[in-house]
């Protein structure tokens, strides 16, 4: 049979200028590539199926070139993977396109977003035939078998007679070995490394990747609805299954990897395997991770720095151990700088904070003690982010119960928490704390860490005018009246925080305003005179 995969992102810019194409001429996205419809490709074709995939940061394949191709190809089932709560509007302009155009297709919507909120969705969109929660590799092969009568299918949301029918649950799979690898070499586009910061830099050209070997994570962050859509499990890949990849990919011609798993750095005996295997096979690609800063797996970092990990990042979310506590992260801050320091002292050459600003119960001097502390830290990078609650976590919960959100109709909304919740500061004293606390981080990391500054800064010359550089080091002394470096133009073209507030807003719009938006300005970020 013949399938469609469409990643459905925010429209956001990631292509690079196309002086950047790659030798092949691939388009250079800046940007993780899709990995789950890349996983699931390589699990239809290893079963005889057909498939293309479509990643919506390639501005040469928008909604309309999606459409033609199923009017000319004529696959049986479109399916659209969305990871987040600002992708649903998009993914519903795009499936009642497909719907106006091709009346037999069928459509079925996927990822985390569709699995919390399944038969909300399929009532609000049905023009979607199925909504498949949880993995998908052996539900989409399922399914496949059973198009015309899916009851039988374990893990979909469907309808029967106008009836939504919510098929029981799949029971997890632990087996995660028995997969193939993604397919990497079929969606013609060559993804960038580039580093986490508020601008991003390109980090190397070297041919990038990410790769999965582990789902979930046991925590309960309130703001995190990774244990939901997991079930509270961890399940991992072995690490001979692991090194097999890095072969491939070595022999694919990839030079750096990102691992998105949840929680890395959670088994030691598996980390130490996969790093010996590394090692042992005599595979230089560069990797990063992310992990936990209570990981007991930290001995590990020197053999994870020989085996070429460059790059771990860490939550550490606030330097208060009051909001610490109040997010649940069950951390401390003395662990935040034990881990920070030690795998500094290993030898990995990125560590990465991320940290959460506009908290529940936060004041200005909580704030202040965030920036500080990160100032203070042995980090190479940070990001502050404002936290934002969305329906499957502790958080939402705890809001529908004090009245600030409302299941029934906020469900498919994504929120600020300072502009809900009451005990959050107001959004202009976040904004001006944050802009303050940025400068004295920098101050300090200039003063303090001069040598770890000038390594990276150097990591930066390779792939940015020196010019560029330097503006970014003393911009934030410089005040709002300068204008933006051409690297912070294509930086923006990555991290585009108005069009990410302009998606978040779009989550707000009313589902009959979405349904009336021609498609042409479907690809554009709604007007604020749009939203209820």
């Amino acid at each position: 049979m013949k399938v469609f995969l469409v990643h459905v992102r925010d429209p956001q810019f990631y292509a690079l200028p196309a002086a950047t194409r790659s030798a092949n001429g691939n388009l250079r996205i800046m940007g993780f590539p899709p990995i789950g419809i890349m996983s699931l490709s390589a699990v239809l074709k290893q079963r005889g199926h057909e498939c293309t995939m479509f990643d919506q940061a390639n501005p040469e394949t928008p909604n309309e070139v999606i459409v033609e191709s199923i009017a000319r190809e004529q696959p049986v089932l479109v399916g659209l993977s969305f990871l987040s709560t600002t992708s649903y509007p998009y993914a519903k302009i795009l499936a009642r396109q497909i719907r106006a155009a091709h009346l037999d297709v069928r459509i079925a919507f996927g990822g985390v977003f569709a699995t919390l909120n399944a038969e909300r969705v399929k009532q609000q969109c049905p023009e979607v035939d199925y909504v498949c929660r949880g993995d998908g590799e052996q539900l989409l092969l399922d399914l496949l078998e059973s198009l015309d009568d899916p009851s039988g299918v374990a893990g979909v949301t469907w309808a029967r007679d106008g009836q939504v029918v919510h098929n029981p649950n799949r029971a997890l799979d632990r087996n995660l070995d028995q997969w193939p690898f993604p397919d990497r070499e079929s969606l013609k586009l060559d993804f960038v490394e580039s580093m986490p910061l508020d601008v991003p830099a390109v980090l190397s050209w070297e041919r990038f990747t990410t790769m999965q070997t582990s789902r979930g994570c046991p925590w309960p962050c309130v703001f995190c609805d990774i244990p939901v859509f997991n079930e509270g499990k961890w399940r991992s890949r072995s690490p001979q299954h692991v090194v097999e990849e890095f072969q491939m990919l070595k022999e694919q011609g990839y030079g750096a990897v990102y691992f998105v798993d949840d929680h890395f750095l959670l088994q030691p005996k598996r980390i130490e395997a996969i790093c010996s295997g590394i090692n042992e096979a005599g595979i230089d690609i560069q990797w990063g991770c992310e992990g936990r800063v209570d990981s007991t797996a930290q001995h590990l970092f020197p053999a994870m720095a020989k085996a070429h990990c460059r790059t771990i990042m860490f939550g550490v979310e606030s330097g208060s151990q009051k909001i610490l506590d109040r997010l649940k992260k069950e951390q401390t801050l003395e662990e935040v700088e034990t881990a920070v320091s030690n795998a500094k002292r290993a030898g990995i050459e990125i560590v990465h904070g991320f940290f959460v600003v506009g908290n529940p119960d936060e004041t200005a001097e909580d704030m202040r003690a965030t920036f500080d502390f990160a100032a203070k830290l042995r980090l190479d990078t940070f990001a502050f982010n404002r936290l934002c609650v969305y329906r499957g976590t502790p958080l939402w919960h705890e809001y529908v119960g004090r009245g600030l959100v409302d299941d029934k109709d906020d469900w498919y909304k994504y929120f600020k928490c300072s502009e809900i919740d009451p005990t959050c500061l107001p959004g202009a004293v976040i904004n001006a704390e944050r802009s303050a606390g940025l400068k004295r981080l920098f101050r300090y990391k200039l003063t303090h860490y001069p040598v770890q500054t000038f390594r990276l800064l150097r990591r930066f010359v390779r792939h940015m005018p020196l010019r560029d550089v330097l503006y970014l080091l003393v911009k934030p002394f410089l005040g709002q009246q300068q204008g933006p470096t051409k690297n912070e133009v294509m930086s923006r073209a990555v991290e585009q925080s108005a069009a990410k507030d302009a998606a978040a807003l779009f989550t707000q719009v009313a589902d009959d305003q979405i349904a009336a938006i021609p498609p042409v300005a479907a690809a554009a970020p709604p007007a604020a005179s749009a939203l209820r």
